[in-house]
């Protein structure tokens, strides 16, 4: 199975990671709002039945995750598959994760 392709588009307010995978029908998204330049919200996680199991929610959360660090973020793990992720996680993601 090919790698998932994901692409990041923001406005002022909110953002959005969106994941397609070649030859599979639909798209995963990961949603954020920008409460400050250095504090996003992960609001919402979702992926089409067509692309249950390949692991694109991991991956979105994943690149979620090394863009926050990359830019000094903090992310509020509010989506319930963002948090449990960051839970999973939670030594190594300290530094990027606001409880």
């Amino acid at each position: 199975m090919p790698e998932p392709v994901i692409t990041y588009t923001e406005t002022e307010t909110k953002a959005r990671y969106a994941a397609t995978v070649e030859g599979v029908e639909g798209e995963g998204e990961l949603t954020l709002s920008k409460v400050t330049p250095s504090l996003v919200i992960a609001d919402h996680t979702a992926v089409p039945d067509t692309m249950r199991g390949l692991g694109i929610a991991r991956a979105l959360a994943e690149r979620l995750i090394a863009d926050a660090r990359a830019r000094g973020q903090r992310i509020v793990p509010l989506c319930p598959f963002v948090r449990a992720h960051a839970m999973k996680h939670r030594d190594e993601l300290a530094d990027v994760i606001q409880w």
